[in-house]
């Protein structure tokens, strides 16, 4: 029967890493798989079944595809009016010293990119800016490998952890807290690691502890505030934010000048005024002021626009509940609000925008296929009870000690998938059936939930379709398995610390 329960996930695995099978095409067939185990072993009915699918496109339609397209239009819109120019000259000014520029490009703006689109991005441009400057097209993708651990629970506007609470139905701002302390010891160690790599040696540090370690303290504590009193979406935005001001302060203060990795990144070009500053970042500005007035913090705003809704009872077997489409208080639509009046600030007419809003669409036409697809198979799976037939096993197999193994489960998803938003919907029912199933409270249920979205930041450093996206960056062709290799050298260890950190937590919540 475990087998069966399983099928969908064993095919996920087998399809992507043997076969190589394009994930759109993979998550196509494992749904078809689920309704097959689903309709000829577990008994449900062809109405539910479809019910079931019919509610995982919804939630994948609105509001998480909605929330990846307009990300990933405000940056392409950036990259037609130039703006994102301007911002890489900006960050290039801070300094000359290549451990410098690795922590702002690669963690600090690599974090941010991660926070407003996800999807790549965040290993894509980075390695591409510093490949540009002349580090070392292979240590460029290392560190940024690195760096796009941490943030990836919260990327695009916090939508894994948005989509974990849907699936879990464990409220996002909690399980957003707890993602960020479970990950506090790695955002702090992050850094190091990154100035280590980069020197190929502890000796890197010489003069750069001071710079790790306010890298590290101006991402976490932002993050841990903003996760605590907002909830996902802006909380490694303003992490971000928090590290690349601390790095740059650190320059200002403790510039280095260190012959060993001198670079010559400004050459003959001007300085960004601050007018021409203020408006390549704007649509970004806006992002996280709207967000910010229409959060909790404003409930003049907060409230009345959460009344603007629609509930459909689409799935109603047992366990079935109805989904609530929330029509303006979603970040989706706010993103698209800040991006339109950004690009028409930065001169864009509205020809051009639609023009960059259907190109992003036809170019992500198979990211859609795959996230519809592999949600509506995990909400069979998930009504079916095969995820229940799972959990039970899993906790079977591994008693009260399942929490040391709860985040490795959640890696192996973002390996499998690429995605953090697809491992939270493949196995985060998962994690909350095994908290249920080893007497768990309601605390340690949501715990469990987040070190899913935990681990599935380590396995973001492993998965091939990050390395895929770091080799098309760096444009070095055949180095993947050389950047696999580096990169489980650091997954394996962060494996082991999110182990302990999630058991020793589990232990203290119950």
């Amino acid at each position: 029967m475990i087998f069966i329960a399983l099928s969908p996930i064993l095919w996920l695995i087998v399809a992507l890493t043997v076969m190589h099978m394009s994930a759109w095409k993979a998550c196509s067939i494992a749904l078809l798989v689920a309704w097959a185990a689903s309709l000829g072993v577990y008994g449900m009915t062809l109405i539910h079944a479809t019910e079931a699918t019919l509610e995982g496109a919804a939630l994948a339609c609105w509001p998480i595809l909605l929330v990846i397209i307009a990300a990933i239009f405000t940056y392409n819109l950036s990259l037609h009016t130039k703006s994102m120019d301007t911002i890489k000259q900006m960050l290039t000014s801070v300094s000359s010293d290549k451990r410098v520029l690795i922590l702002l490009i690669g963690w600090g703006f690599g974090s941010f990119l991660e926070g407003m689109a996800g999807f790549g991005t965040a290993v894509a441009i980075p390695a591409g800016m510093l490949a540009g400057l002349g580090i070392s097209p292979l240590l460029a993708a290392s560190v940024c490998l690195i760096a796009n651990s941490v943030p990836t629970a919260y990327g695009s506007i916090g939508i894994p952890l948005v989509t974990l609470g849907s699936v879990t139905g464990v409220p996002s701002s909690q399980l957003a807290l707890y993602t960020a302390l479970q990950l506090a010891p790695l955002s702090l160690l992050c850094p190091f690691i990154m100035t280590i790599v980069t020197g190929k040696s502890l000796k890197a540090l010489n003069g750069m502890i001071s710079y790790c370690l306010a890298a590290g303290l101006g991402f976490l504590l932002p993050e841990l505030v903003v996760a605590a009193f907002l909830g996902p979406e802006l909380a490694v935005i303003a992490g971000s934010i928090g590290t690349m001001g601390a790095i740059v302060l650190c320059a200002k203060a403790f510039p280095q000048h260190d012959p060993a990795y001198a670079m010559n990144v400004l050459g003959d070009a001007p300085a960004v005024d601050a007018r021409k500053g203020l408006l390549a970042w704007l649509p970004f500005i806006l992002i996280f002021v709207f967000l910010l007035v229409t959060s909790k913090l404003v409930p003049v705003l907060h409230d009345p626009l959460n009344l603007i809704k629609t509930s459909v009872l689409i799935y109603d077997g047992a366990g079935g509940a109805p989904y609530t489409f929330t029509w303006v208080a979603t970040p989706g639509v706010l993103i698209f609000l800040a991006a339109f009046l950004g690009g028409h600030m930065q001169g864009a007419g509205m020809g051009e925008m639609l023009s960059v809003l259907k190109t992003t669409i036809i170019n992500l036409r198979f990211t859609i296929v795959t996230i519809i697809t592999v949600i509506a198979t995990a909400k069979v799976m998930g009504y079916a009870g095969m995820t229940f037939d799972i959990a039970t096993t899993a906790v079977a197999a591994t008693g009260t000690l399942y929490p040391t193994i709860a985040a490795f489960i959640g890696s192996i998803g973002t390996f499998i998938t690429g995605s953090a938003t697809s491992s939270c919907v493949l196995f985060g029912k998962l994690q909350t059936d095994s908290a249920v199933a080893i007497g768990a409270s309601e605390a340690g249920q949501a715990w469990l939930a987040a070190a899913n979205a935990t681990g599935a930041c380590a396995g973001k450093m492993i998965s091939p379709q990050s390395i895929a996206i770091a080799v098309g960056a760096i444009g070095v062709k055949g180095c993947d398995s050389k950047l696999l290799s580096f990169a489980v050298k650091i997954y394996v260890p962060f494996i082991i610390i999110m182990g302990a950190i999630v058991y020793f937590g589990f232990a203290y919540l119950e």
